[in-house]
């Protein structure tokens, strides 16, 4: 592997960079003399991370370890990787938040629900570490076991809900077998609607899996019966599942920016669309997340418009500083068409470290950045990555993943089109679906060039995920080759402004009561209806809520929109009590409803009085009608009593009696 410290030093001036050929043995005591000054250290190297923390002991600032062996310098461009390796460790050294975590329970109790007796083996080998329960369902003839040191019951589970620690079944046609049984097992009276509860279900049955995205639920396993490898994996698997676990809360929510509904009037759906879990579900006029059911696959924090969900994993402001330290110390060390690739550790890393040790490992200007799960990149990241001087950008995938990439798929196209409207033409996204280190390479080297912006952004900002996007866009907007004002988008996108009616609208302003950013505003002194469409996220709520139906949504981006004041719709004269001058509504409002009632209703003939209070405020209206003393019903004939079957039974029988 060729080092190329001068890239480094040109990309890192603050920095002091040192070279070795043996630093994990020979050269370890200058390992050692390092670590002295207690300053920010960064090591490119991952192999040895062990040995090198082990020397490090207890230190202060943590230490940097950055792969650039498998992911610059093993590769058939390794030596022009010298501006790569100065991108990877100025990545290394940006610091990582902590992130909260959620704790599960297990105390063992488990269900193995299976078909036959490879449950029941499944069984016996539990048994000794976990409080095992066997339902089996529709079982064919099975022989009873010889000592009964497990329940064994029949049953079909209907509905199932929960994690780890935390699982609750409802079983139809649920039976225990009776200890009478002599050649084959036999169950009691069976019953529908049973519950069970369990920390942990090993399923074997080989049908439909109990969850969606069932790879994805905590505590719960599963393995196709036929498959005995595969079951003794999950066998092991389960018993390790006892005791206290902590895994990260992926997602952070807050309830008052969510737009997902008002007044029982449902607008934005997205992350309950996305969810591959279920772990969202409706709660009033707000979404709620269950952290220990939600997998982090950050779908819903990357489609959310409001930033009512974030990603913690990390937040969308820290992948912005990563983005930024790698793509500008990759341009100051003189590298050119940067292709940022996008992967996750569990599946991108291996493929990647194949790559090199067996291929030709990747070129030397695809930038490769790990995160959790790719699904959580969202448009502010991809957008940043283009304003910062990336060239392309590239997704790694699994050939089959693991759950839906809807979100992912949406968010890249809104890229695309935006990109496309700035002049960034050509497919700057994409996103590479293998499990081959071959076709990976093959796609890699086999990117068209394309140009980047001349002028890269610097920028660094903190904030949620709206903030942020929002000026990421403004900074692509500066440095784009052919801005234009004014992008149209596709629907469901979370930009655009309103389109309405004016002659159709009362100023009613049941759209500004709904609207969940302030996106409409009213003036509390006359009757007018304004728009900030910087703030307009496309929920929809105004358009259902509008009694008129006179709103229509126009999604676009509008990159004028964070700077211009709010757009007036509509504004009349008020309408002002006849009595106490006094503002109550609107003028051509009331003016229509006069007009309406006046000689047309039987409430209001052409009495002067009647008709005036119509043009008075809810108070004079009161006064006048009690000073006055008149009443709606005065001219009107009393109302015959209702009759009753008593009436008419007491007339049958008078009628009788005559």
């Amino acid at each position: 592997m060729r080092l190329d410290p001068a890239a480094v030093r040109k990309a890192r001036p603050d920095a002091e960079v040192s070279t070795f050929r043996h630093l994990c043995r020979t050269e370890v005591e200058r390992f050692r003399d390092a670590l002295q000054d207690g300053a920010a250290l960064t090591v490119g190297c991952t192999q040895e991370a062990p040995l090198f923390s082990e020397l490090a002991g207890e230190r202060d600032i943590p230490i940097g370890f950055v792969n650039v062996r498998e992911t610059a310098g093993w590769s058939a461009q390794g030596a022009m990787a010298g501006p790569k390796m100065a991108a990877l460790l100025a990545v290394a050294a940006e610091p990582s938040p902590d992130f909260p975590l959620v704790s599960l329970s297990s105390e063992g109790i488990i269900l193995i629900y299976g078909r036959d007796e490879r449950a029941i083996e499944a069984g016996n080998l539990l048994a000794d570490q976990l409080d095992v329960t066997v339902l089996l369902s529709q079982p064919e003839a099975l022989e009873p076991p010889g000592v009964a040191t497990f329940p064994i019951a029949q049953g079909t589970i209907r509905a199932a809900t929960g994690h780890l620690g935390a699982f609750e079944l409802t079983v139809d046609d649920y039976a225990l077998a009776r200890p009478s049984s002599r050649d084959k097992l036999i169950f009691e009276q069976p019953r529908d609607g049973a519950v069970s509860r369990c920390d942990l279900i090993l399923d074997l049955t080989g049908g439909t899996p109990l969850f969606p995205a069932h790879d994805l639920r905590d505590g719960y396993v599963r393995a196709d019966p036929r498959d005995a490898a595969a079951v003794l994996r999950a066998v092991l698997k389960a018993r390790d599942l006892v005791g206290s676990f902590d895994k990260p809360r992926y997602v952070d929510f807050t309830a008052e920016l969510c737009a997902h509904s008002r007044s029982n009037i449902v607008g934005c759906r997205r992350c309950l669309d996305l969810c591959p879990t279920g772990a969202i579900t409706p709660d009033g006029d707000h979404v709620t997340v269950n952290a220990e059911v939600c997998a982090g696959c950050g779908q819903c924090a990357a489609a959310c418009p409001t930033g009512a969900a974030s990603y913690t994993l990390p937040p969308a402001d820290v992948l912005l500083h990563k983005l930024r330290a790698m793509l500008m110390a990759y341009h100051g060390a003189s590298g050119a068409d940067a292709i940022v690739l996008l992967h996750d550790d569990e599946h991108g890393a291996p493929l990647i470290e194949a790559l090199a040790r067996h291929g030709e490992g990747l070129p030397a200007n695809v930038l490769p950045l790990g995160v959790n799960e790719v699904t959580q990149v969202g448009l502010e990241a991809i957008v940043a990555a283009f304003a910062y001087g990336a060239a392309g950008l590239r997704v790694l995938l699994r050939a089959k993943p693991r759950h839906a990439t809807v979100g992912l798929s949406k968010t890249m196209a809104l890229a695309e089109t935006i990109l496309a409207g700035l002049g960034l033409h050509g497919a700057r996204v994409s996103t590479i679906e293998t499990d081959d280190p071959d076709a990976l390479g093959a796609a890699l080297y086999g990117i068209t060039p394309t140009a980047a912006v001349q002028h890269p952004a610097s920028f660094r900002t903190v904030g949620r995920t709206r903030d942020v996007l929002r000026f990421a866009l403004q900074e692509l907007h500066r440095v784009a080759p052919a801005p234009v004002d004014v992008i149209a988008l596709p629907d469901g996108t979370p930009f655009g402004t309103l389109e309405v009616n004016i002659d159709g609208c009362t100023l009613c302003l049941s759209c500004v009561s709904v609207c969940p950013t302030g996106a409409l505003r009213d003036d509390p002194e006359r009757p007018l209806l304004r728009f900030a469409e910087d703030a307009c996220v496309q929920c929809g709520l105004c358009q259902a809520t509008c009694p008129e139906k006179v709103i229509k949504l126009v999604p676009q981006i509008d990159f004028r929109a964070a700077t211009a004041p709010t757009r007036m719709l509509k504004e009349e004269e008020p309408a002002l009590c006849v009595r106490c001058q006094k503002p109550f509504g609107v003028k051509s409002t009331i003016d229509r409803v006069a007009a309406k009632l006046e000689g047309r209703h039987w409430m209001y003939p052409n009495a002067d009085k009647r008709v005036a209070a119509i043009r008075m405020c809810a108070d004079c209206r009161v006064i006048t009608m009690s000073e006055d003393g008149f009443s709606p019903f005065a001219d009107v004939s009393e109302r015959p009593a209702p009759r009753t079957t008593d009436d008419y039974l007491r007339e049958r029988e008078q009628q009788a009696k005559s």
